[in-house]
């Protein structure tokens, strides 16, 4: 899954992400309100952790345009203000949950988790199964029967993205995306090279799962017939 941090504040806002990598979690950083609205709008991240007072745009400013672009992003506002009128004000512009500075790192994660869970395709467990498969974040293991294989981050980015979309295709864009993040320099041909490196896997686990090329549109996963 991956996060959007939007926080002025950069030693806050590094903590935040560094928080979030530990749980799992692909993270990216805007440190001011417009590239942060910008961001969430290009609708690759899962959750995003949203500053009130930033630079540019408002938190508030954010949610609400964000909203009004009809993004369903779940929204943690993380902010120093924690009197009632503010915490209703965030409410009312859209926030999902609202948690007051300073926090606790377990309440955080604790919070993101339960926002995650809110949307349809999220699991709420660390395994993901598909077919004869097994995704675990817990060491980035996939499983197939009695044998497994550890993945980079980039391939399990990948085969997750595959794994929660099932049979649904997704273009090289969206992959790039959601796994590299919107600020990469990386090109489509770097999805066709992990895409290879996860094919070359199943079939040492000898799944029978596979990666399947749709022309022109993408990819996704396949079962073999028994």
């Amino acid at each position: 899954m991956r996060a959007l941090v939007v926080e002025d504040e950069k030693r806050l806002a590094e903590t935040v992400r560094d928080l979030l990598r530990l749980d799992g979690y692909l993270v990216d950083i805007s440190y001011d309100g417009e590239s942060g609205l910008d961001n969430a709008l290009s609708g690759i991240y899962d959750v995003c952790v949203l500053d009130i007072m930033l630079p540019k745009l408002d938190g508030f400013e954010v949610l609400r345009r964000l909203r009004r672009e009809g993004s369903g992003l779940p929204v943690l506002l993380l902010t120093a203000r924690s009197d009632l009128a503010d915490r209703v004000r965030g409410l009312d512009s859209g926030a999902d949950y609202y948690l007051a500075k300073p926090f606790e790192p377990k309440e955080l994660l604790a919070c993101i988790r339960a926002l995650t869970r809110r949307q349809p395709e999220i699991r709420e467990t660390d395994v993901i199964a598909y077919g004869d498969l097994e995704l675990n974040k817990n060491g980035f293991l996939l499983r197939c029967g009695g044998r497994e294989i550890r993945l980079s981050r980039k391939e399990y980015g990948l085969m997750e993205l595959l794994m929660l979309n099932r049979e649904r295709v997704l273009d090289k864009e969206t992959m790039l995306l959601k796994v590299w993040g919107y600020e990469s320099d990386a090109e489509e041909n770097s999805v066709e090279v992990y895409i290879s490196f996860l094919r070359r896997k199943l079939a040492h686990l000898r799944s029978g799962v596979r990666i399947k090329t749709i022309r022109m549109a993408g990819y996704c996963l396949e079962k073999t017939p028994e």
